[in-house]
C-alpha cells in the first residue's frame, strides 16, 4: 500500500500577485492527486489571504514561511501565528535553515514559535539540518539530534519535521540516496525514543533541491514521508511533476 505524502512548497521571498496564475495550476493538481497525497504552499506574507482564498474549498493547504513567538506587539516587521491564522493560513514553517543564520534563531526561538503555532491552531513544519562543515566533521546526526531535541514541543499534534542538509539548499547538489535514507532512518529513531508510538504521526520530509529529476527516487525511500521544495515550487510546471512523483 503507498505511504501517505506531504509534498509541500517554500517560495521564500519570491511571488507577486501575478503568481497566484502559478497557484491556480497547483491548486487543481493538489485537487486531482490521490488522497493519500497532501499538496501545501507558504507563499510570502503578502500573498497568504490571497492564496488562501484562492484555495479555498480545495485540497491545496496555505502556510506561512515565519511566524513570531509572541500573539502581538512591538516587534516591527514581525507577524504573529494568530496574523497568519486570521489570513487563512493552515500551517507555518518554523527554523529553516535560512532563518537560523540569517535571524540567528536558536532551538529554544524555534520551539517557542512552534508553541505560538499550535496554540493558534496551526499546524508546523519544523525544519533541522547540518552545515557542509558539520557533516565533513562527522557531527551531521549529533548536529540533526541536537535541533530535534531543543526545537521540538512535547506534543506531536500537528507536527512535521523536514530535512534540509543546509548545504544542499538551493544549490543543485543533493545527497546521494543513502545519505538521505540514513539521515531520515535517524531522525525517525530520535521520534520513536522521544514519542513513542505517537511518532508515527510525524511526516518526515526531505528539502535540498528536489526537482521533478530526482523526486521519485527521494519520496521512494522508506523513512522519506514527503519534500519540502523550494525552487521548483514557484513554477506549476516544475512542481506538479514532483507531485506525480510522490
Amino acid at each position: 500500500m503507498a505511504k501517505p505524502m506531504l509534498i509541500a512548497g517554500n517560495w521564500k521571498m519570491n511571488g507577486l500577485k501575478a503568481s497566484l496564475d502559478e497557484l491556480a495550476l497547483m491548486k487543481s493538481a493538489a485537487d486531482a492527486a490521490p488522497d493519500r497525497i497532501r499538496v501545501a504552499i507558504a507563499p510570502p506574507f503578502t500573498l497568504v489571504r490571497d492564496a488562501a482564498a484562492l484555495a479555498a474549498g480545495s485540497r491545496l493547504q496555505i502556510g506561512g514561511q515565519d511566524c513570531h513567538d509572541k500573539a502581538s506587539g512591538a516587534h516591527t516587521g514581525c507577524v504573529s501565528a494568530e496574523m497568519l491564522a486570521d489570513a487563512g493560513a493552515g500551517f507555518v514553517i518554523a527554523g529553516h535553515s535560512e532563518r537560523r543564520t540569517d535571524n540567528h534563531e536558536s532551538d529554544a526561538d524555534v520551539r517557542a514559535k512552534v508553541i505560538a503555532a499550535r496554540a493558534a491552531g496551526l499546524d508546523v513544519i519544523v525544519c533541522v539540518g547540518e552545515t557542509e562543515a558539520e557533516r565533513d566533521a562527522g557531527a551531521a546526526e549529533t548536529v540533526v539530534g541536537r535541533q530535534l531535541a531543543g526545537s521540538l514541543p512535547d506534543s506531536v499534534d500537528g507536527l512535521t519535521v523536514a530535512y534540509e542538509p543546509v548545504w544542499a539548499i538551493g544549490t543543485g547538489r543533493t545527497p546521494s540516496l543513502a545519505d538521505i535514507a540514513a539521515m531520515h532512518s535517524f531522525i525517525s529513531q530520535s521520534l520513536a525514543a522521544r514519542f513513542g508510538s505517537h511518532a508515527q504521526r510525524v511526516a518526515v520530509l526531505y528539502g535540498g533541491s528536489v526537482k521533478p529529476g530526482n523526486a521519485s527516487e527521494i519520496l521512494a525511500l522508506a523513512d522519506v514521508g514527503g519534500a519540502l521544495v523550494g525552487g521548483a515550487s514557484l513554477k506549476a510546471a516544475d512542481f506538479l511533476p514532483i507531485i506525480a512523483a510522490a
